[in-house]
């Protein structure tokens, strides 16, 4: 038998040595969060898995075990006939389950007993998420950052983007978390990841910076949406120096308008988020917002949000919490294009 063992520990640095990573457990565990590049076959899937669960609460444990080896075997058997015919001789998986036990174990001893040289995960996913969860702080912590701060609509994401074109290393978390990070900062029809599965993406794209460049990130809160960034990176960007990007007010406006076309183009779903705001800015204001959007007036509705409720909050927030925001150097774009973004960035990466 060639079957072989690896700590969580130890999978974090080494999942590039594996032909594939398979998480053996259920579409839906797959779904909330796995390995970084895994792919799923499960040996159970989520109905099956419910109905042994059942039988093992309401009859008993054997019985509970014979209807689960039954399903777990069908299952295998369509994953080796489907993916696993082709494979050559040198193919390496590194297999794991939820905590490295039945349903990884079964599927890694076929493999085994083929020929194969497999690895399993000693713990599962829950000992990979516990070893990601306490590299994470000191992981953070390896990099030096610039913090690319700015109001509302000043451009931060597209000068991100630039620099990313132009070689940076980026950070965007509001990309990794599908949200735009604010009460009007969800992406209609892109639900955001788990936390857990927010976590991983951010762990994998520290894992591949380089420590001696910075790493260019925008000036967060401490959540994006429903998720909240690790405690060891918002520690480490409100310590690092800040960069002030400022468009004027009207090339705000106009940028907000480009970026969140989808509220202009369904000013229902645009009338609907604004409810969020009734707390904060009382109904009269909403509601005078929302009738000016219905009769096309988007643009002075964007403005006074703008100016009356996100600027004030923002700042606030900035004086408060990074440490070097006074110290900010300015940047200031020619206007809100995405050319102007990429003049502005080529100037800061030869600086």
């Amino acid at each position: 038998m060639s079957l072989e063992r690896i700590s969580a520990e130890d999978a974090l640095g080494k999942l590039a040595d594996f032909s594939d990573v398979i998480d053996a457990r259920s579409e839906g565990e797959y779904a909330e969060d796995h390995l970084p590049g895994a792919i799923n076959w499960p040996s159970l899937h989520d109905e099956e898995r419910k109905l042994v669960g059942t039988q093992y609460k309401q009859i008993n444990a054997f019985e509970a075990k014979k209807l689960g080896a039954a399903l777990v075997a069908r299952n295998i058997a369509e994953h080796i006939q489907r993916d696993v015919l082709d494979k050559p001789r040198e193919w390496q998986p590194l297999v794991y389950c939820w905590r490295g036990g039945k349903r990884s174990g079964s599927l890694a001893l076929i493999l085994d007993q083929i020929g194969f040289k497999v690895t399993l995960v000693d713990g599962g996913y829950k000992a990979f998420r516990a070893a990601l969860v306490l590299d994470l702080p000191q992981l953070a912590a390896r990099h030096s950052y610039r913090v690319i701060c700015g109001t509302t609509g000043s451009g931060k994401t597209r000068l991100l983007q630039a620099l990313l074109a132009q070689g940076a290393q980026v950070l965007d978390l509001e990309a990794l978390a599908n949200h735009r990070s604010s009460v009007l900062g969800m992406i209609p029809g892109t639900p955001q990841p788990s936390q857990k599965a927010f976590d991983r993406l951010i762990w994998t794209a520290l894992r591949g910076f380089d420590p001696s460049r910075p790493v260019y990130i925008e000036s967060e809160s401490k959540k994006v949406g429903n998720v909240a960034i690790p405690e060891g990176l918002i520690e480490a960007m409100r310590r690092s120096p800040c960069l002030q990007l400022e468009l004027s007010e009207d090339e705000r406006v106009a940028l907000l308008l480009e970026d969140y076309d989808f509220f202009v183009k369904d000013i229902a779903f645009f009338c609907e988020r604004l409810d969020a705001l009734t707390k904060a800015r009382g109904k009269d204001t909403v509601h005078d917002w929302q009738a000016r959007a219905r009769s096309g007036d988007v643009a002075s509705v964007v403005r006074e949000l703008l100016v009356d409720h996100y600027d004030p909050v923002y700042l606030q927030s900035m004086k408060r919490n990074f440490e070097h925001y006074p110290q900010a150097a300015l940047l200031q774009p020619s206007d809100h294009s995405m050319a102007a973004m990429q003049a502005l960035a080529q100037s800061m990466l030869k600086a």
